[in-house]
């Protein structure tokens, strides 16, 4: 992905520009930016899940290309092609997050970021781990994902998470 800024221990470097990124200021000015404009830093619609919806879409895209061998819009190296995108709500450590997953023409695209049919991202499953570790109980865990991210999560999905963690270690 050649638009992504690359990280070196603590700084971020603009791949355009080579200029480091200051964190700290970029921070300052979104957070400016959402206050602005009402949105609250977390929660659905805020700022956080606004910038993990661009960085998924983002990645997907650059996924699809690389894959594809041609930029949407350019001149197809093959015969399969760009072909809109497809709605899908994935579970990430922020709550919810309505995301446009790109398509190819023949259906092949097999995302690696967000693979199809997975509707929790990596790092959910922890938690829900972490949790049941503190004794908590599937109803009080479905409860927790409710209350602190909005999201409906179901004492069966808790259980089979649990089940799943379990069965592989």
């Amino acid at each position: 992905m050649s638009n992504t800024t690359e990280q070196y221990e603590d700084q971020m470097i603009d791949p355009v520009t080579g200029e480091i990124i200051d964190q700290k200021e970029l921070a300052e000015r979104l957070l400016a930016q959402a206050k602005a404009q009402g949105l609250s830093l977390v929660g659905p619609g805020g700022l956080l899940a606004g910038l993990t919806k661009t960085a998924l879409e983002t990645a997907l895209e650059a996924e699809l290309t690389e894959r594809l061998g041609h930029e949407h819009g350019q001149t197809p190296l093959g015969s399969n092609i760009h072909n809109g995108t497809r709605p899908k709500t994935v579970l990430t450590q922020i709550g919810p997050v309505q995301i446009e997953v790109p398509r190819d023409r023949d259906g092949s695209f097999d995302p690696v970021i967000v693979p199809k049919r997975a509707r929790r991202l990596d790092g959910i499953d922890e938690i829900v781990l972490s949790l049941s570790a503190r004794g908590l109980t599937t109803g009080e865990i479905a409860a927790h994902f409710d209350e602190v991210y909005g999201a409906a999560v179901s004492k069966d999905t808790v259980s089979r998470i649990t089940e799943k963690v379990a069965g592989e270690m």
